[in-house]
């Protein structure tokens, strides 16, 4: 119906729409598989392209990792040759090492196999030795007895008396033999080591010389004039009083002309006071105020010298660093005296004879010096601590960490313990040879006088002595025996009854050299 009452003429222009819009979707559709067939090639290509890329990186990376594979394993190939080429070597020195442990063991294992067999002829010696001594005992038995039986039979005595004469026979003869042992033994050790010893203590000494010191037990000041006494007791005694609250030192003042006496126990306090007196009798100005700026002042002199000296000490014996304390404590034994022998001048002798001796035997020279010159260090400060001066220094010497060989030294250079090293022994011999020589330590006429009547006194109690006498400052005694009571191998006997007896009876400082002496004179006189 609509169409009818449409024209033809538009009739034809719907139909031609129509048939345009049929056209047109037909085009579009055309074009459109045609721009997706396009773009499909586009893709395609482009992903062929893509693979063609990676399965080219894949064949690097493949062949990267192929060599990089080929590599490790030529590198721990390489490792495990070296690795095996050390072990082979490593096996090699055992097997050389086992091989030369069972040569060891096979010549080890002859030597005792040889070892064995001298063992064997030994004991068949010994046992051939022992078969021979029983028999020479038989012979010996049977030969007594036939003695005691002539002697009940000669001289008509019983069976117990004549035992005792074959004993006291027995015994002579034993003591006889006895000595000569000991004699041969002693000319055998003394062969072997006398020579050496003295040897090595002569050079010692002779490479070091000592001086002489006297001892000081108390201090004298001379005076210019006799009226400076009445100054320095000073008006109601005022200025002796002060001096001696002031230096600890008692000032006598007695009927000497132009001198005052000065005793103190401590030497220090004894030398800061002469110091003193001296600086104000110089001066002439003395009353309590000056006195005590003057002893002060002498204080520190004397402090000073003492460190002044130490240090020279030390570097006389080139021990090397040593504590600053233990420098004071050192020059503190220049005021110290033992025996009437300067402690210091002791110990420095003391420690240059034990370098000399370590130098002579291969120790340790440096460590003997500094062990020497501290052995008595203990004596600087006894008088003021209690306990021996061996306890004190060992005590001093453990507090500035001082070596263990001179701690040793010090603790056993008196024998209170058994020395624990050699420089501890040579320290001790130093000491002796120090203390011992002649001139070193002064004695009192009278106990001089009673040593010598003592030593005489023990030679001539023994029997077969004909007379003794000391001689060497008591360092010797020799003895004169009677020839016919006594013959060469009882002298040795004699001699060492008389040490013996020495040893047991008297104290004394160093050794005492016993000679006995035999002699046989045949006098005639031609006419």
């Amino acid at each position: 119906m609509l169409l009818a009452g449409l024209s033809t003429l538009e009739l034809v222009l719907i139909i031609a729409l129509v048939i345009l819009f049929i056209v047109g979707i037909a085009v579009g559709y055309f074009v459109r598989v045609k721009t997706h067939e396009k773009s499909m090639s586009a893709a395609k290509a482009e992903a062929e392209k893509i693979i063609a890329d990676a399965n080219s990186e894949a064949e690097k990376i493949k062949k990267q990792s192929i060599n990089e594979t080929k590599n490790e394993i030529a590198q721990l190939k390489t490792n495990a040759d070296l690795d095996i080429k050390e072990r082979k070597s490593v096996v090699v020195e055992l097997e050389n090492k086992l091989n030369s442990r069972e040569d060891m063991l096979d010549r080890r294992s002859s030597n005792l196999d040889r070892r064995e067999e001298l063992l064997n002829v030994k004991e068949t010696k010994i046992d051939e030795r022992k078969a021979e001594l029983e028999k020479q005992n038989s012979k010996v038995e049977a030969l007594l007895k036939e003695q005691e039986q002539k002697l009940i039979e000669v001289a008509e005595m019983d069976r117990e008396e004549a035992r005792k004469i074959i004993m006291e026979m027995v015994h002579e003869s034993m003591r006889d033999e006895i000595a000569a042992y000991i004699k041969d033994e002693e000319d055998k050790a003394k062969a072997t080591v006398k020579n050496k010893a003295k040897n090595i203590l002569a050079i010692s000494i002779q490479k070091y010389a000592g001086e002489v010191a006297g001892e000081n037990t108390v201090t004298t000041v001379s005076l210019p004039v006799e009226e400076m006494k009445g100054r320095i007791i000073g008006r109601e005694g005022r200025n002796i009083r002060a001096f001696e609250s002031l230096t600890g030192v008692d000032l006598i003042i007695d009927d000497t002309p132009e001198a005052v006496v000065l005793s103190g126990f401590d030497p220090i306090r004894r030398e800061v006071a002469k110091r003193a007196l001296e600086i104000l009798v110089t001066d002439g100005r003395i009353h309590p105020g000056r006195i005590e700026e003057v002893v002060e002042r002498c204080r520190g002199e004397v402090e000073m010298t003492m460190r002044e000296m130490g240090e020279d000490a030390v570097f006389k014996t080139g021990i090397g660093k040593i504590h600053p304390d233990l420098v004071r404590l050192i020059g503190r034994l220049n005021f110290r005296t033992s025996y009437g022998q300067n402690v210091l001048k002791h110990s420095i002798e003391t420690a240059m004879i034990a370098g000399k001796l370590a130098a002579e035997i291969g120790e340790n020279e440096i460590m003997a010096r500094r062990a020497g010159l501290l052995h008595d260090i203990g004596k600087a400060v006894d008088h003021e601590i209690e306990g021996s001066h061996v306890d004190i220094g060992v005590e001093i010497a453990t507090k500035y960490h001082e070596p263990r060989d001179v701690i040793d030294a010090i603790a056993s250079h008196h024998e209170d313990v058994a020395p624990k090293g050699i420089i501890a022994v040579l320290v001790a011999a130093a000491d002796a040879l120090s203390s011992a020589r002649p001139g070193a330590r002064s004695d009192s006429l009278e106990n001089y006088a009673k040593r010598l009547e003592n030593l005489e006194a023990i030679s001539n109690s023994i029997k077969g002595v004909q007379s003794s006498f000391a001689i060497q400052a008591g360092r010797e005694v020799r003895v004169i025996v009677n020839p016919e009571q006594v013959d060469d191998l009882q002298t040795i006997t004699i001699a060492r009854q008389i040490k013996e007896e020495i040893e047991n009876k008297l104290n004394y400082p160093g050794t005492i050299k016993v000679t006995v002496i035999r002699e046989t004179r045949a006098t005639d006189v031609a006419k």
